[in-house]
């Protein structure tokens, strides 16, 4: 059973019906490269671009609160399902973007330095010694990541300050500081310090 004999209609019944198989084969496997491309440019708070394709399907499938219909359901068609799907995506991701920018009214600057989960060895490197500290800093294989990392968290400059400093946009630099952060934890798992 190949997706190809579908039209783009028949697919976004078959996923408003819940159809498992088809919904796996659309989503999970036809479109897993367009969701890994958005999830690998866009800050995201998911882990992989399969928890990423997950916020998407219920987000598609959510009934609105006034007109109680989601959004697949409102889907006009003007373009093909696919297209349809990344620019969905793509809105979502700068809505979550737009979130983490503080508005003028409040002046609380962004702070996620202490939001890292079960990474408490960036949120705080103090716990480390400083010289193991430099010495996974300079395990980093990408240099703007450590000096994202470096300055961020050692230096203990705010989120504005590191991107002013590394000359990158706001969007750029949250996509920059996940991936920084990932490869940090990589290396101290490696060392057994996580």
């Amino acid at each position: 059973m190949e997706l190809d004999r579908y039209t783009d209609q028949e697919i976004a019944r078959a996923i408003l019906r819940r159809d498992t198989f088809i919904t796996k084969e659309y989503l999970y496997r036809k479109c897993y490269p367009m969701f890994k491309a958005i999830y690998d440019k866009y800050y995201t708070d998911c882990e992989n671009p399969i928890e990423l394709i997950n916020e998407i399907y219920v987000y598609i499938l959510m009934p609105h609160r006034e007109t109680h219909r989601s959004k697949l359901q409102d889907f006009g068609f003007r373009c093909t399902l696919t297209m349809w799907l990344k620019i969905v995506t793509e809105n979502y991701c700068h809505q979550l973007f737009a979130k983490r920018i503080p508005s003028n009214e409040n002046n609380d600057v962004a702070d996620d330095r202490n939001d890292m989960g079960d990474d408490s060895f960036i949120a705080n490197p103090r716990k480390l010694d400083m010289d193991d500290v430099q010495k996974i800093l300079s395990m980093m294989p990408n240099q703007r990541y450590r000096k994202l990392i470096e300055s961020r968290y050692v230096n203990e400059k705010s989120n504005e300050e590191t991107a002013s400093l590394l000359e990158m946009s706001m969007a750029n630099y949250y996509n920059c500081h996940k991936r920084a952060k990932a490869q940090y934890c990589e290396i101290l798992r490696k060392e057994g310090l996580i």
